[in-house]
């Protein structure tokens, strides 16, 4: 059963972007969003004022800590074939609940429908006091139902919580 990976989070972190799980070429790459034509890199960077798609995974994740950004995954582990979120079964998710726990993280940003959907599922009702969430337009390229620009504009709630 494919893992998904660990929590990319830095003390000080006031948002945590949640996907489902990660696709293929992700867990293949081990790095979050590694598909080509996944638009999260490019949606973050715009909202971060940064060129993430031309920096390596590295400097990525290091962005991110540093504007106060976590990032991970609702679900630890799941079976599926291929990449497709409608796909996943047999679900087994994160702690995220702890992990808001143990940070000063006020908002979670979930990443698409399938992230929506099991957040509800198994976290949601864990949430700690104050902690809110909203779920974002995926940024798979599967998610085709909005313009990038349409998705932009709803991926900016994430600089206005920073």
């Amino acid at each position: 059963m494919p893992r998904s990976f660990p929590p990319v989070v830095a003390p000080g972190a006031k948002v945590l972007i949640l996907g489902s799980m990660p696709g293929a070429a992700s867990l293949k790459k081990k790095q979050y969003y590694a598909h080509p034509q996944n638009q999260f890199w490019r949606l973050l960077g715009e909202v971060l004022g940064k060129d993430l798609p031309l920096m390596t995974y590295e400097d990525r994740l290091a962005v991110l800590k540093s504007s106060g950004v976590a990032l991970w995954d609702v679900l630890a582990a799941c079976e599926r074939e291929g990449s497709l979120d409608a796909d996943i079964e047999d679900e087994e998710p994160n702690r995220v609940a702890e992990l808001l726990r143990e940070t000063e993280i006020k908002i979670v940003f979930l990443n698409g429908g399938k992230a929506e959907s099991a957040f509800k599922a198994f976290i949601a009702e864990s949430l700690p006091a104050g902690v809110s969430f909203a779920r974002l337009p995926s940024s798979s390229p599967a998610h085709a139902g909005l313009t990038y620009a349409e998705k932009l504009d709803a991926w900016r709630a994430i600089g206005e919580a920073l």
